[in-house]
């Protein structure tokens, strides 16, 4: 057997193993000598383009907020929006009145800010004072007098009508009457016989007693029907000069009451004289003339029908201010919590005749939040806004052609919806959308003109890079939530621990996490923990122990993993060596965090063509990123073993006792080291757990989770026993992502457990055999290392398979013979 060369590779020192944040490091006692900062920490990029969206008002520049849920942007942009904002548009007042014209498309009228209130008092004001002075002006002596000069003419114009007819009804021996048709009396001619009138339908009894000759008869017929010809003539006379009479009465009303009508409409255009509120008005002023009879008073102010709908005849001369911007002092900033149609758009309220029919007007439009912020910012939770109807198809409408038409959202309890058609909005509103990275991801792809109506994107980073100032910022974020919520302070020592805790979050020595809702937790239940001790400080023990108590309610899948492990229902050694087995490391993600174990890797090798199948694959349970590390596993193979002469042999690799999906390469490593291992015939130490991928050229690459996996790792040694042999072997680049807890530390101070970083397979190899991986001289591996071994049981499994094949093919050979 060939001789091995045996080494020792160099292990992490504790102080590798976690930041620790220093309390002197403050120059305070407790925060409270310390006040509380009001921004948000550490996101220059993203506040930037805010600024950069807020500050552009051209078409288009919409801001879409990205990042992490619970990063403090939904709280925080508001105040946010606020303070960056240099310059705002034009404020202006909103209002909908009758249109006269067509009452199914009401007008908007547009004022300077607080006119709009103004303008409906004063219009409510002159409707009150004409519905006063045009009945007093038409009861005066003077108005009577002119209208009764007409009455006279026309009782004058009839009366000589009648006249003349009478007098032609005499000469022939008839006269003019009246006869009842039902509840109706109308003129009738009848003839006079024997100085009496007499209905023409009785003449035939008159014939048959002999006072009047059948020739007599007809003859008072003939005559009867040429007097109802001219009666109608007559009748019709009488009709137009009514009619003119009408017209006579409505002429001296209106020029009556010209002067007080055009003289308070006057007033009215002169305050307001901008064109459209003027052409309104003269809309109003014709309006009211063919009214009069309702300002008179002939009409009552409202009707109920029997059915209790109310008629208001004055309703039509009301202004609805559906915006009244007179208390605003800054840019609107309007967070819609509950992003509905209604409540962003607004709506036509309908309600029901009383006959099953369904009524609105112009004073049942209703602004929503859009219209509110306008001039301003809408801030909306994309998540939120997805999930009502109809909403985001509104939305990308009106942000595009920057007109709002305010519409009833079809109610499927009604007939129909309105038939109102308001005139449209112009619309100046700055939307700001708050979502995530994927699904900004999606619309950008998907939505074809979402990046024409969201211009600008502002990511918010979920850490930040931890320095000086930052820590400062920190404690003045913690402050923060103290005082809004009355809680403890907290010491520094409380500070320096979470803070750690914040690196531990976001995985990383020099970063911290930015999502300060998680924080805000830890301080919440560490002030629970102090009141509970009696104390008014928070300590680095209270937040240790809220921090623990968290892990503690989550933790059921994890302490059902480790009973499973203990009761060796999951097979595991973490002792003694074996041939093409190792551990690697995995990760469970549980509700609140994640943790990690260890599972059983393990390689077989037979004669074949070269390839490596991946078990998971084959049954289907192997996620994309999982099948990639197996591909670049052939890859690295043929790269290093397969230059000289094929690689005659199929390999199988396994994660034992896996029932669920496998994905992502941080086991690699793992799997490598158990072919190479088989390959070797060389026993791997069971006492070293391995995590890392590898590209195909033998370069270790970092991995996530690295401190969950090493503490899942150092969990299960615990439970079953240290033996001061077992460690991890992690990536080299992820040693500065390492934030152990201290337990984990400690036991590395003691020399009673091991953390190796590699960046090369090679490493990693010698680690678990304690033999040296070997280099290529020429085209041989040095002698006595485990390259060379590998090579040379290649070398065999070729020669077993030319041999195989020969004999194989002498055998066909022999059969065709």
């Amino acid at each position: 057997m060939e001789k091995l060369h045996s080494l020792k590779h160099k292990e992490l020192s504790p102080e590798e193993l976690r930041w620790k944040c220093d309390p002197d490091k403050f120059d305070f006692n407790s925060t409270k000598d310390i006040a509380p900062i009001e921004g948000i920490v550490g996101q220059k990029r993203a506040l930037d383009a805010i600024k950069l969206g807020v500050d552009l008002r051209s078409p288009g520049y919409n801001i879409y907020i990205a990042g992490l849920s619970g990063t403090g942007k939904a709280t925080t942009v508001k105040k946010m929006l606020e303070a960056i904002s240099s310059t705002c548009p034009s404020l202006y007042d909103y209002a909908y009145v009758n249109n006269f014209k067509d009452s199914d498309y009401p007008l908007l009228l547009t004022f300077k800010v607080g006119k709009a209130k103004e303008f409906k008092q004063d219009y409510a004001a002159a409707i009150k004072m004409l519905r006063k002075r045009i009945p007093q002006t038409l009861d005066n002596e003077t108005f009577f007098h002119r209208k009764q000069r007409i009455i006279d003419l026309y009782n004058e114009k009839e009366q000589a009508l009648l006249k003349v007819f009478e007098e032609k009804l005499t000469a022939d021996n008839f006269s003019l009457g009246q006869v009842k048709v039902g509840e109706i009396a109308r003129p009738e001619i009848f003839p006079m016989i024997e100085s009496k009138p007499v209905p023409i339908h009785q003449l035939d009894e008159y014939i048959q007693s002999g006072k009047l000759t059948k020739e007599t008869a007809q003859e008072t017929l003939k005559k009867y029907n040429l007097f109802q010809q001219e009666l109608q003539t007559i009748f019709k006379k009488a009709l137009k000069l009514n009619d003119e009479f009408q017209q006579k009465l409505i002429d001296v009303e209106r020029d009556s009451v010209t002067n007080v009508i055009k003289g308070v409409i006057e007033n009215l255009k002169e305050k307001y004289n901008e064109e459209k509120i003027s052409t309104y008005l003269n809309d109003v002023e014709t309006n009211i003339f063919d009214n009069l009879q309702v300002f008179k008073g002939v009409k009552p102010e409202t009707t109920q029908s029997p059915d209790g709908f109310v008629i208001d005849y004055f309703k039509e001369y009301e202004v609805n201010i559906i915006l009244d911007n007179s208390e605003t002092v800054s840019c609107p900033v309007i967070v819609e919590t509950s992003p509905n149609y209604t409540n962003i758009f607004g709506t036509v309220e309908t309600i029901n005749d009383g006959r099953g029919g369904w009524y609105s007007d112009f004073t049942r439009i209703k602004a929503g939040s859009l219209l509110r912020a306008n001039g301003g910012y809408l801030v909306l939770n994309v998540n939120d806004l997805f999930e009502e109807g109809g909403v985001w198809k509104k939305l990308k409408r009106v942000l595009i052609y920057r007109k709002l038409e305010i519409q009833s959202l079809p109610n499927i309890y009604q007939l129909s919806a309105s038939i109102l058609k308001p005139e449209p909005i112009d619309i100046d509103t700055k939307v700001i959308l708050i979502g995530s990275q994927q699904i900004y991801s999606y619309m950008s792809e998907y939505e074809y003109d979402f990046k024409k109506i969201f211009k600008v994107k502002a990511d918010f980073d979920y850490e930040v890079q931890r320095s000086d100032r930052i820590l400062a910022e920190y404690a003045g974020v913690i402050k923060k939530i103290i005082k809004e919520e009355n809680l403890h302070e907290l010491d520094k020592s409380a500070i320096s621990y979470m803070i750690e805790l914040a690196a531990r979050y976001a995985g990383h020595k020099n970063k911290l996490t930015t999502k300060f809702s998680w924080l805000a937790d830890i301080a919440r239940e560490s002030n629970y923990h102090a009141s509970q001790e009696g104390v008014n400080i928070v300590s680095a023990s209270h937040v240790k122990k809220a921090y623990e108590g968290v892990k503690e309610r989550h933790g059921m899948l994890e302490s059902k993993v480790s009973a499973m492990i203990e009761n060796n229902m999951i097979l595991l050694d973490i002792q003694g060596k074996r041939i093409g087995q190792v551990n690697g490391l995995a990760v469970y993600n549980a509700d609140f965090y994640s943790f990690g174990r260890p599972t059983r890797i393990t390689a077989s090798v037979s004669l074949g063509n070269g390839s490596i199948i991946n078990v998971e694959r084959e049954a289907g349970m192997a996620g994309k990123s999982y099948n990639k590390g197996m591909l670049i596993i052939s890859g690295y193979f043929r790269e290093t073993f397969g230059q000289d002469l094929p690689l005659s042999f199929n390999a199988n690799l396994v994660f034992e006792q896996s029932y669920g999906m496998v994905d992502g390469d941080s086991a690699s490593c793992a799997e490598i080291f158990a072919l190479l291992s088989t390959l070797a015939g060389l026993p791997l130490k069971q006492s070293i757990a391995v995590t890392g991928s590898l590209n195909q050229k033998g370069d270790v690459q970092p991995i996530g989770d690295v401190n969950e996996k090493i503490e899942g790792f150092y969990d299960v040694c615990i439970q079953r026993g240290l033996t001061k042999h077992q460690g991890v072997i992690i990536p080299i680049q992820n040693v500065q992502e390492l934030m152990l807890r201290e337990d984990v530390i400690e036991s590395v101070r003691k020399d009673e457990f091991h953390i190796y970083s590699i960046s090369r397979i090679e490493e990693g190899m010698e680690i678990l055999t304690g033999l040296k991986a070997g280099k290529k001289i020429q085209k041989e591996y040095e002698s006595g290392t485990i390259f060379a071994l590998v090579a040379k049981k290649i070398r065999e499994l070729h020669t077993k398979s030319k041999a195989n094949k020969s004999s194989i093919s002498q055998t066909r050979t022999k059969k065709k013979k």
